[in-house]
């Protein structure tokens, strides 16, 4: 288990490197052939493989059997302890001491002082047996126990309902349907700020300097969470509820039902529209513009004069592949490129 486990600390899991890479070539370029042979043998994910589940089932298993193995007979033991302890057994304990003496004149202010001393005294004839802090007898067993509840816990993310791990990117003015709450939950992100220390507060000057730079205070993103609204006829527009707002924060996540929604990743400055002009060939005259939502393209965008453009394809993040056709690597718009057909009202001719 420990060896498993190991393994999964050699390079990042999978949930911490950025969320819109292709995870096969992220290992790949960052960790040469190292990252490839990581990646194709599945330790990207080591921690949510079968085999792993099946190593902490049989160390549970283990765990409970041996307990139980030991567990009742010192029970028992303890339970239905004897006064007169075997003259064997006595010698067998780590300290033993061995005197001649004759208990009887002594034996109510011994078993006075015992009591005092907050033992439990029981007597049988002359052996007389004190005892206190028996619960540490227990101590290996409360470890076990422990452990146990631990790798249950640990086993419960494999089961469907008990652990949702998601992505989710909201960006400002957006409203997302949180993932894993079956479309009841909906986010919106109003604003993310990022603080920064300021460079002549002279508490933090020795630390800004040691940085070599700006010094990131806090990221923090205000939201709204939503619930849905099922009391509409069926078929109707859902509204919207207002359930609650809070700033998310690093280290400072939002809970609700179960749920909690971290500030793990942000990106400024993003591509989100590209404005365009379509002139005309022969005089350079501008005939129009119009504008492409990155994120939410349309199908056809209207000029002057009946003119009209219609997107063909698009690719967010623009790339060619091995054969030399152009691809996208993601849905996110860091590299778009487009295909436009231009309709004139005058020509049948395309461009």
């Amino acid at each position: 288990m420990l060896l498993a486990s190991s393994l999964g600390t050699i390079l990042p899991q999978e949930m911490y490197i950025p969320p819109t890479v292709n995870p096969a070539e992220y290992y790949q370029d960052q960790y040469g052939f190292l990252g490839q042979v990581y990646y194709e043998l599945g330790f990207h994910n080591l921690y949510q493989s079968w085999w792993y589940l099946l190593l902490m089932a049989a160390l549970t298993v283990s765990l409970i059997i041996a307990s139980v193995d030991r567990f009742f007979p010192l029970y028992r033991s303890l339970k239905h302890q004897r006064v007169h302890k075997h003259i064997n057994f006595m010698k067998k304990q780590r300290l033993v001491s061995e005197t001649q003496l004759d208990i009887a004149p002594n034996k109510e202010k011994w078993l006075s002082s015992l009591k005092g001393k907050k033992y439990n005294v029981r007597t049988d004839g002359t052996s007389i047996l004190a005892e206190k802090g028996r619960f540490a007898r227990w101590g290996p067993y409360i470890n076990h126990i422990g452990l146990i509840i631990f790798l249950i816990g640990g086993m419960l993310r494999f089961f469907p309902g008990m652990f949702v791990d998601h992505h989710l990117w909201v960006r400002e003015g957006d409203t997302e349907v949180i993932p894993g709450t079956n479309g009841e939950y909906y986010l919106e992100n109003h604003q993310f700020i990022v603080e920064l220390y300021d460079e002549n507060d002279e508490l933090f000057q020795t630390a800004i300097d040691r940085a070599g730079g700006v010094v990131v205070k806090t990221y923090q993103t205000n939201v709204t969470l939503y619930q849905r609204n099922d009391d509409g006829p069926v078929g109707s527009q859902r509204d919207l509820q207002e359930v609650d707002t809070y700033q998310i924060r690093v280290n400072d996540p939002f809970k609700f039902d179960g749920f909690g929604l971290y500030q793990v990743d942000y990106k400024l400055h993003e591509l989100n529209k590209m404005m365009f002009a379509v002139e005309h060939d022969e005089t350079g005259e501008t005939i129009g513009e119009f504008t492409v939502d990155l994120f939410y393209p349309e199908q056809q965008y209207d000029l002057p004069n009946d003119y009209y453009v219609k997107l063909q394809d698009y690719l967010p993040d623009y790339y060619l592949n091995n054969d030399g056709i152009p691809s996208t690597k993601s849905r996110i718009p860091d590299n778009p490129a487009f295909i436009f057909e231009v309709n004139s009202p005058n020509q049948e001719k395309k461009k």
